[in-house]
């Protein structure tokens, strides 16, 4: 996921930033991606995008915005994307993985 360490800027909503990621998909066993915002502890905060769950094909990159409320921004610490298996393609085998990019 890009930008490795993204900056928050103004969005045109009044009280809310916005910043920009892209995530490319190296699994051929995950298409589904959720989003997830958190605090240096992991834990949730709220946020907006697009979609919360992105499907990207393999080797495809598929870019999206992530807005915060400005009263947020200074316990915003991770901005982490999670792979979901479908459930009738799951083995035992397979492993959930978590992309987190660092915010400044």
């Amino acid at each position: 996921m890009t930008p490795a360490y993204p900056k928050f800027k103004q969005s045109y909503i009044e009280g809310v930033s916005v910043t920009g990621m892209s995530l490319f998909n190296r699994r051929s066993d995950a298409s589904y991606y959720e989003i997830g915002v958190f605090t240096e502890g992991w834990k949730t905060i709220p946020f907006a995008s697009t979609s919360k769950l992105i499907k990207v094909r393999y080797t495809r990159r598929h870019s999206f915005d992530v807005y915060v409320r400005n009263e947020d921004l200074d316990r915003v610490y991770y901005i982490c994307t999670i792979s979901k298996i479908l459930k009738g393609k799951a083995q035992t085998s397979q492993i959930a993985s978590r992309i987190c990019s660092r915010v400044k």
